[in-house]
């Protein structure tokens, strides 16, 4: 997908709260090798290697726009590297920690995921992910819904953008099936207060919307955004908008 940092970056602050609650998950210690899986511009990626002292820490995109201002850390080795999640995982590698925060929702089949993302644990070390609790989200249900209609079905084929994350407590059963302990496993309400439903659109334009627009002829993407923001405003009538928006965080040691 064509990844727009400028876009991506207008919510920084907003888009940054969940990795801090999931930072505060890590069990810190000196030289550990850790990874973060769809690390997106690397800002964050770098904040976690400063976590980690005398560590290596690799960041992998399959964004090379995202990844184009991404900076060394600060007392740890820390590199990145142009690779989708799934080719990253074919690699015979192991690691202490195992990060991914709002990525792993674009990657397919979590029940076959997790397990395989699990084999790359290291004994001791730790899975930390955040995903944003997409079956649970208004925003990313009404794209569901517009993709059905005319003329958008029609161009898409059948095709629509069935998020593959899971419930909460599925995702403890996986862990506890594949050797976890000391899971904790929850959703967090992290409020967005936008000045209207066109700031909402921008938040979503940053991240759900891409899938769904790149695969529209030209002719056909005002249309579709004008559609969705009429969506937006019969749900948020208000000013300012007030959205609740949900994402799973998900922590282990195995």
């Amino acid at each position: 997908m064509a990844w727009n940092p400028e876009v991506y970056n207008q919510f920084k602050s907003e888009r940054s709260a969940p990795f801090y609650d999931l930072l505060a998950l890590l069990k810190v210690r000196p030289g550990l090798k850790a990874i973060d899986l769809g690390c997106g511009t690397g800002e964050l990626t770098a904040q976690l290697a400063d976590a980690l002292p005398e560590s290596h820490v690799l960041g992998v995109d399959s964004s090379e726009e995202m990844l184009g201002n991404s900076r060394k850390a600060d007392g740890s080795i820390l590199n990145f590297e142009c690779i989708t999640i799934e080719k990253q995982l074919e690699k015979v590698q192991q690691w202490d920690v195992v990060f991914s925060n709002a990525a792993l929702q674009w990657v397919a089949d979590h029940e076959a995921l997790f397990p395989q993302i699990i084999s790359k644990i290291k004994p001791g070390g730790q899975l930390l992910v955040q995903m944003p609790a997409q079956h649970h989200n208004l925003t990313n249900r009404l794209l569901n819904e517009l993709a059905m209609r005319e003329p958008y079905a029609a161009v898409y084929a059948g095709w629509n953008r069935l998020s593959p994350v899971l419930e909460p407590d599925q995702y403890a059963q996986l862990l506890f099936e594949n050797g976890g302990k000391a899971m904790q496993v929850f959703e967090k309400i992290y409020p967005l207060t936008l000045k209207d439903v066109d700031a909402l659109l921008t938040w979503v334009s940053g991240t759900a919307l891409i899938p769904y627009l790149e695969r529209l002829p030209e002719e056909l993407k005002a249309p579709f955004l004008e559609d969705y923001k009429a969506m937006l405003n019969i749900h948020f009538p208000k000013e300012p908008v007030f959205y609740p928006f949900k994402r799973i965080l998900i922590g282990a040691e195995f």
